[in-house]
């Protein structure tokens, strides 16, 4: 199975990681699954990728973290989204399906 490269993905890490805490919060190793999960395997997210990520949008005011539960003995950090990160992702998911019609007009002769 092929996997998506990190430089066709790079865009979209913001995206995908606001789009799994528009779900509710979560921290790292969850978020890393899901992302997993939801690609059928097909973007394993690296662990510096998706930290770099979280830096990123904490910076840009779209996510916050805070310290969440114990497990085994070292505290979780999570993440949760702010109304500016909803702003955010909404902006992008119309720039999405902007991006996709237009790219689609070129290259969908060639998918059948």
């Amino acid at each position: 199975m092929a996997e998506l490269s990190s430089d066709v993905m790079r865009g979209y890490n913001d995206v995908i990681v606001l789009s799994v805490l528009a779900e509710g919060d979560s921290y790292g190793y969850e978020i890393s699954r899901c992302i997993n999960e939801r690609s059928g395997g097909r973007y394993p997210i690296k662990e510096t990728t998706l930290y770099s990520t979280f830096s990123r949008l904490e910076r840009s005011g779209f996510i916050s973290a805070y310290v969440g539960s114990e497990t085994f003995g070292k505290q979780r950090t999570y993440y949760t989204m702010t109304d500016a990160g909803r702003n955010y992702l909404a902006r992008k998911c119309e720039e999405w399906q902007l991006a996709k019609d237009v790219i689609g007009a070129f290259i969908d002769r060639y998918l059948q």
